[in-house]
């Protein structure tokens, strides 16, 4: 049985809301209990929601402008110097504009700085595949040092937050704009490194991190009805990988599905492939962006489009099984 808390009605009325405002919360709430936390911004305030740490702390947030590269090397030096800095910006533009920078400065000399990309993910629907990013996964999590952390909803995005702020290690910070159900609980755990268990099966595992883990619930409760018992897998730090609850999971069912609203290459489709090469190989189905950008759209239509919906994964995951 597992002991991870799920919401109540998660899939028949679940509260929506947007990863990125868990974001802000956490960020302020770090800010009141740490002193040496600072807010840095590449003039995208409101919308990553670090507006409500600069009213609080106006004396420890930067605004560099549209200026990313900028962005992380004056925090680097703010990490240098003892103190705990947050940058964020839309994740197309960082880490996609910055990421030498991010290497060089923050990840080579293993400086604290947690860098935020909001708006991952096809959910950002109309601005289309610019600033859709689908590659950040791949590319943060190839850097040596660095942490790599995909909420799954707006209140695990609030606890990781506050857990990177005591974190010494550089770290990335994936959030997605539009609003999304929420299923975990102010009860549910996270610390830095850990996947959970969210349901039980033997048939297969469903091992999701993100936007894509409550579409992995819904669709164990599709399987269920049809005589497939699905265990989800919930991935919400990609890097550090938690290998030993993975490795228990397809040690029972012995079948993976990957889902990630993300590039399948180089991201947790990538991680559970180099996993099981290693260490336990299996059959492993990865979904998400199959080397693919993304197109403009609204966030339901997309999701549909690349079928990453819980129906649709549901589909999948049965002809998989059936053969």
């Amino acid at each position: 049985m597992t002991t991870y808390p799920i919401a109540p009605d998660a899939l028949t009325k679940p509260h929506l809301e947007p990863i990125r405002f868990g974001f802000g919360r956490g960020l302020l709430a770090a800010g009141e209990l740490d002193e040496r936390v600072v807010a840095l911004c590449a003039d995208l305030t409101e919308s990553t929601r670090m507006h409500l740490f600069r009213d609080r702390f106006p004396e420890r947030f930067v605004g560099v402008g549209v200026a990313e590269q900028n962005l992380v090397t004056v925090a680097a030096g703010m990490a240098h110097a003892g103190m705990i800095p947050f940058t964020s910006s839309y994740a197309a533009f960082s880490p996609g504009r910055n990421w030498e920078q991010i290497k060089t400065t923050a990840a080579l000399n293993d400086q604290p700085v947690v860098v935020v990309g909001s708006h991952a993910g096809v959910n950002v629907g109309y601005d289309g595949a610019t600033h859709q990013m689908l590659e950040d996964i791949a590319i943060m999590r190839v850097l040596p040092n660095m942490r790599v952390i995909v909420p799954g909803d707006s209140l695990e995005a609030e606890r990781a937050t506050r857990a990177l702020a005591a974190d010494p290690a550089p770290s990335y910070l994936r959030l997605a704009r539009d609003k999304t159900p929420i299923f975990s609980t102010p009860d549910s755990p996270f610390e830095i490194g850990r996947a959970y268990l969210l349901a039980d099966g033997r048939d297969v595992s469903l091992i999701a991190t993100g936007t894509m883990t409550y579409h992995a619930l819904v669709a164990a409760d599709a399987l269920s009805r049809k005589g497939i018992s699905a265990e989800v897998v919930h991935v919400p730090t990609i890097k550090p990988l938690d290998s030993a609850t993975i490795l228990s999971s397809l040690r029972r069912t012995g079948r993976a599905v990957t889902i990630e609203e993300a590039q399948v290459a180089g991201g947790l489709g990538g991680a559970i492939c180099e996993l099981t090469a290693a260490e336990h190989p299996v059959p492993v189905l990865r979904l998400g962006m199959r080397d693919r950008y993304g197109e403009s759209g609204g966030s339901t239509e997309l999701l549909e489009k690349f079928r990453l919906t819980g129906t649709q994964i549901a589909e999948d995951v049965d002809r998989l099984i059936q053969g």
